[in-house]
């Protein structure tokens, strides 16, 4: 019997390289899809949508809830490079979440989030995606509190909450980049250091927002 010949590694790239951009594909479209017409999409519009088969589609996710869990990993990663952008660039305090909030509504459907309603992971790699995330907008708020910008009531959670806000647009108006970019500065020039000024409390924590999801 005679031994199957092995793929050449430069197809065994391409074929990881056709499957990587057929997850791209199917993750952003059912994104878009999920936010303008709810979480029941048929499976068979996603795929002919992101021009796979239902085959394709299922051999990446074999379940609704698969699909949805691998959405809010994505969102995550998208987050976090965003944040990392942001950083690599030298912005701190303001300026830093002033890009961050911009590049959530720039993301926009994209962000499948437990803030957005989809259901809140709890396994390792999501907690530790939310701990990231916060911890890079905390470092900013520091950073600008250090220059004299930033003003010490505001936390992660605040901004965090603001990024799903604008993030979404509202179901009847025009020109939502319009108001949302108006929102983030006004948001922005809030965060700044005003003498005497003081938030309404307590502030709610990422450990407050864990507990949220865990209840769940």
């Amino acid at each position: 019997m005679s031994a199957r010949p092995a793929k050449a590694p430069g197809s065994q790239r391409a074929v990881r390289r056709d499957a990587l951009l057929n997850r791209e594909k199917i993750l952003a479209v059912a994104a878009e899809l999920m936010a303008r017409r709810g979480p029941n999409v048929p499976v068979a519009e996603i795929a002919e949508a992101a021009g796979v088969g239902v085959g394709t589609f299922y051999r990446g996710y074999p379940n609704r809830t698969a699909l949805l869990h691998a959405l809010e990993h994505r969102a995550y990663d998208l987050l976090i490079a965003a944040l990392d952008r942001i950083r690599d660039s030298g912005q701190t305090g303001a300026a830093a979440v002033q890009s961050y909030l911009e590049e959530c509504l720039n993301l926009g459907d994209q962000l499948v989030l437990p803030l957005r309603g989809a259901p809140p992971l709890s396994d390792g790699k999501a907690v530790g995606a939310r701990r990231r995330i916060n911890s890079a907008l905390e470092q900013f708020l520091a950073d600008g509190r250090v220059e004299g910008s930033v003003r010490a009531d505001v936390n992660a959670t605040d901004i965090i909450a603001c990024g799903a806000i604008v993030a979404q647009p509202l179901p009847h108006g025009p020109a939502w980049s319009t108001i949302a970019r108006r929102h983030i500065h006004v948001f922005v020039d809030g965060l700044r250091a005003l003498e005497g000024h003081r938030l309404p409390g307590p502030a709610v924590t990422q450990r407050d927002i864990e507990t949220a999801f865990a209840a769940d």
